[in-house]
């Protein structure tokens, strides 16, 4: 991701997949943090940022 532009487009991406309750993608860090229910995977997502022209790799953080 290079700019804005880049952020909401990976934002709208991962917000149209079914599951997913919320999405902040961070530009400066180049990381996107999903919040998702137990039917979506990392792989899944990571899917849909591939789809959207991104790369993704899978980092799962338990919020509890």
């Amino acid at each position: 991701m290079t700019c804005k532009n880049c952020v909401r487009h990976v934002e709208s991406a991962l917000r149209k997949r079914p599951g997913v309750a919320q999405v902040a993608v961070d530009l400066e860090r180049g990381l996107a943090v999903v919040e998702h229910g137990d039917e979506v995977t990392a792989s899944a997502l990571c899917e849909v940022v591939a789809d959207a022209g991104y790369q993704g790799v899978p980092s799962l953080v338990d919020p509890t």
